[in-house]
């Protein structure tokens, strides 16, 4: 990851009124309840004083390629797990998750034409909010699983209790990813000369193989007649740069690796690249709103059905009164069903108030459901169609759809309906690995990238 290239910083400010610790003092929301508060100091003293995961000029360079795709100039890719587990810190899985997102986003590359934003959810993504605080099975109520930031699945007392120790197993857990996935990128994992070598084993059984392997047969083809013209290999395609984004939900971990740097004014989230606000945190006058308008970071919030334009509007103002261009991403996720009803007034009004986000489609979080046998699922129809008619719904009113935000795996997983291999019910059971939300497997979201290309590039594949 390269350092940006400096540009002016006159049309922003910092928060005078702010602190990193400013948060405590609004109302929380979603945060763990610790017993013992001791325990909890020791362990946020000790993540204090732990090296940071990211750097400010790769939070800045992100910035820049943010302000690109909000103009139409390169498309963002976010994706990743619904929530991290530390048993899931293994190379296999970190480098199947890398390779789908690598294919997702030569397909996005080849079909659009425009150079792609990676983002992953990951390295972080370790804590999920939660509908209630407890849970009860049988009679017996445990607090809820939180994600392994906060506590274990396991439905015991021990396992659900919040324990500050797992703060520290988190950050850990997330230098490891980080740093493997860094090592892939440096040493050519990431070649784009030779993307036969992201191929997962299913692509050979795929019924989208033939779509796939064209592309990188054509991509394969143009690199070698450009070094041909050249002369010499063109470096600039052994690698790509590749970012990280987490729901920064727990506060005191944040704050814990909220970082002033030399040569840079202002605080960084020195956490991950990109944090987001989930819907359920989102409130105006709520701690995450308060601690996300003073980090320089560029930020993402998630916009549900509920939001009405107002709503909205003094949210932007609060968390980028500046209106600087890639600091604010909008995560609209609605539904299938309602898409097209409650999107466009949130359009028009961010549009005529001259707002410029980047606007981000979540086609997931809107069409989950519980089946009669309680496993929840997602309908890939329903995610299809959702992306589908928000590219609609933007060319109606004007604005420009820049980036998709997904919940997916490279492992064969069987968690959401439908798909190429048109998975149903009976098939959950197979194989359904997540602890909380159901995620696309590497096929469904490698159809999921073909749907793009073939919905704003305008082109057919084959």
């Amino acid at each position: 990851m390269t350092r940006p290239i400096e540009r002016s910083i006159s049309v922003v400010r910092e928060a005078a009124d702010w602190a990193p610790s400013s948060w405590q003092q609004r109302v929380h929301t979603q945060q763990p309840v610790y017993a013992d508060r001791e325990e909890l100091t020791r362990a946020l003293a000790q993540l204090h004083d732990l090296p940071p995961l990211v750097t400010s000029w790769e939070i800045l360079a992100l910035k820049q390629l943010l302000a690109d795709a909000a103009q139409g100039r390169r498309f963002l890719l976010q994706g990743g797990d619904c929530a991290e587990s530390f048993d899931d810190c293994s190379s296999p899985l970190i480098s199947n998750r890398l390779k789908v997102m690598l294919q997702m986003s030569l397909v996005l590359v080849h079909g659009l034409k425009l150079p792609v934003v990676r983002v992953g959810r990951f390295a972080g993504q370790y804590a999920k909010p939660r509908s209630t605080d407890m849970e009860t099975r049988d009679g017996v109520s445990l607090p809820s699983y939180r994600g392994d930031l906060v506590n274990g699945a396991a439905f015991t007392a021990e396992a659900r209790r919040a324990d500050p120790q797992r703060l520290i197993r988190g950050h850990a857990r997330s230098a490891m990813t980080m740093n493997f996935v860094r090592a892939l990128i440096d040493g050519g994992f990431a070649d784009l000369r030779h993307p036969e070598y992201w191929d997962l084993g299913w692509v050979e059984h795929s019924p989208l193989h033939n779509e796939y392997r064209q592309m990188v047969d054509a991509i394969g083809n143009s690199l070698r007649f450009m070094e041909t013209l050249a002369g010499e290999p063109l470096s600039s395609f052994q690698r790509v740069d590749f970012y990280t984004s987490h729901d920064a939900l727990v506060m005191h971990y944040e704050q814990a690796l909220t970082r002033q740097v030399p040569r840079q004014w202002g605080w960084f989230n020195l956490s991950t690249h990109f944090p987001w606000i989930g819907m359920r945190t989102a409130a105006i006058d709520g701690s995450h709103v308060e601690y996300f308008r003073g980090i320089r970071n560029p930020i993402a919030v998630k916009i549900g059905p509920s939001v009405t334009p107002d709503q909205l509007l003094r949210l932007i103002d609060v968390l980028d009164p500046d209106n600087d261009p890639g600091r604010l991403t909008l995560i609209h996720r609605m539904g299938a069903g309602k898409i097209e009803t409650i999107l466009p007034p949130l359009l028009a009004a961010v549009k005529s108030a001259g707002r410029k986000p980047l606007w981000c489609c979540d086609p997931m979080h809107g069409n989950t459901e519980t089946l009669g046998s309680g496993i929840k699922t997602r309908r890939f129809e329903n995610i299809s169609a959702e992306l589908d008619r928000a590219f609609d719904v933007h060319g109606a009113a004007g604005t420009h759809l820049g980036g998709v935000h997904l919940e997916l795996t490279g492992e064969n997983v069987t968690e959401c309906l439908g798909g190429a291999r048109h998975l149903v019910e009976s098939d959950l059971a197979r194989a359904y690995k997540s602890t909380v939300d159901p995620r696309l497997n590497y096929e469904q979201s490698l159809e999921i990238a073909m749907l793009i290309v073939r919905k704003r590039g305008g082109i057919t594949l084959g």
